[in-house]
């Protein structure tokens, strides 16, 4: 037992087992699975994982329930209201999650919980044991697994009882403030995805123009063209499998090819005779549009070629590539109204599905009509929406950032409590609580007293 060096000479360093019991659940056979009812709930690694994600780390519900006959005769422990359960096994154990018991239940045997010997230590432990990073406890084994005695032999700063009580109260005021801060970020993104669907509905209708026209003397209504009037090739890519060592010529994924997005870095190749190679090449303003995919959402989309980052580029036959004809139409404004949700109602109401994929023909994408502006409008719609998606990714990397602080903010506000930065003033306003029978030293030995008195066994009378 050592005093930290960075907190107030009334705390104490012990170890986790010092101050709780740490016990595994139990085995869980699927005669007993499947009540989602009864007198407790059996929490498996899924419910504390949706404890953490849905409920600020609250456990009250499961998946499965057992009645007091057969909670009985699986012969596990009843995890009380204050336990903290976690994941001891599997990949599961690097997502570092740990959830408070509301309901006191039985856990299955991938599921390792901490169970103060005071209740009052209860939210104490449990924002202790948030600082922890399971994966550097687990065994370095192909599979990740908890040991009780790896979870016992942790060190814990211990204050007061009193001031245990302040630590978990303050946490839990400053974590949900951080928590609500990062649900409204994390709502941003959503939001943007709307605005940028609203600016293309805006581009494509007409109305991002209406002003410029007022002052160019553009038509309006524009002029519907099926895409096959407005284009001058469509191609499927090449069928040969790819090879992953190099050899040929750089090929793009199927993957490659998102709305206004084309990847150049996670390439194959492709061994392919000249003849190929000039007819596959890609060339900048090339519209490239996917032919199949396994989700309906990106069966579809185009990319624009903005620019080449290979010398010679080459594309597989799940994906289109389509050349227009610049005299009535920018590649640029193509792109926009390929992603705007007149297009993609149009492609979901002629996809097919084969053998588990999405996928629709090219001659049914040259029947698309194009609500078609003059070229110059075409060129200021353009223009248009680059500035207003501009904006929009600039907020949206502005709130990536807040993010992945908010996230780093979490383990600091953490780090503080556990430090006796929380705190410290609240030591200097009340040194009564913090002394004497109240130091940390004595509530250890009250424990270890309390948890002998327990394990010592009775004397049996002496037979008359």
């Amino acid at each position: 037992m050592k005093e930290p060096e960075s907190s107030s000479s009334s705390w104490v360093t012990v170890t986790l087992g010092d101050l709780g019991e740490v016990k595994s659940g139990v085995g869980f056979p699927k005669k007993y699975q499947g009540q989602s009812s009864g007198d407790y709930p059996v929490y498996k690694v899924g419910d504390v994982s949706r404890a953490v994600t849905l409920s600020q780390g609250l456990l009250n519900s499961a998946n499965h329930y057992v009645t007091t006959e057969e909670a009985g005769a699986l012969k596990g422990v009843i995890f009380r209201t204050g336990s903290t359960l976690f994941a001891k096994i599997g990949e599961a154990v690097k997502l570092n999650r740990r959830a408070f018991v509301m309901r006191p239940g039985l856990a299955d045997n991938n599921v390792m919980a901490v169970v103060p010997h005071l209740n009052e230590s209860d939210r104490y432990l449990y924002y202790f044991l948030r600082t922890v990073d399971l994966s550097d406890v687990s065994r370095s084994t192909t599979v990740p697994s908890v040991r009780k005695g790896d979870i016992e032999d942790l060190e814990i700063p211990l204050p007061p009882l009193a001031e245990q009580k302040v630590i978990a109260d303050k946490l839990d005021t400053l974590l949900a403030q951080v928590e609500n801060t990062k649900v409204r970020l994390e709502r941003i993104p959503q939001i943007l995805k709307r605005f940028r669907q609203s600016v293309l509905a805006a581009a494509v209708s007409g109305r991002l123009t209406e002003e410029w026209r007022e002052h160019n003397s553009s038509q309006f209504p524009y002029e519907n063209r099926k895409l096959s009037e407005i284009i001058h090739e469509m191609r499927n890519g090449l069928s040969p499998k790819p090879n992953e060592d190099g050899r040929g010529h750089p090929i793009l994924r199927i993957s490659s090819v998102r709305p206004f997005s084309l990847d150049q870095i996670d390439i194959r190749h492709l061994e392919v005779s000249e003849k190929d190679k000039e007819r596959y090449s890609l060339q900048p303003d090339d519209l490239l549009f996917t032919r199949y995919n396994g989700s309906i959402e990106f069966v579809g989309v185009c990319a624009r070629v903005s620019q080449l980052n290979h010398d010679t580029l080459l594309y597989p036959d799940k994906l289109i590539r389509v050349r227009v004809d610049k005299a009535q139409v920018i590649p640029e404004f193509l792109e926009i109204f390929a992603a705007s949700l007149e297009a993609r109602e149009y492609i979901y109401s002629l996809v097919k599905s084969t053998s588990g994929q999405k996928g629709i023909s090219g001659k049914d994408l040259k029947l698309m009509k194009v609500a078609l502006p003059t070229v110059s409008e075409q060129t200021e719609i353009v223009h248009q929406v680059d500035q207003l998606f501009a904006h929009a990714d600039r907020i949206e990397q502005q709130v990536n950032n807040a993010l992945a602080r908010v996230n780093n903010l979490t383990q600091s506000i953490l780090a503080k409590a556990f430090r006796g930065e929380l705190t410290e003033q609240w030591r200097k306003d009340n040194p009564e609580l913090i002394s004497g029978e109240n130091r940390a030293a004595a509530l250890l030995e009250r424990i270890k007293a309390e948890r002998a008195a327990v394990a010592k066994p009775k004397r049996r009378k002496a037979n008359a």
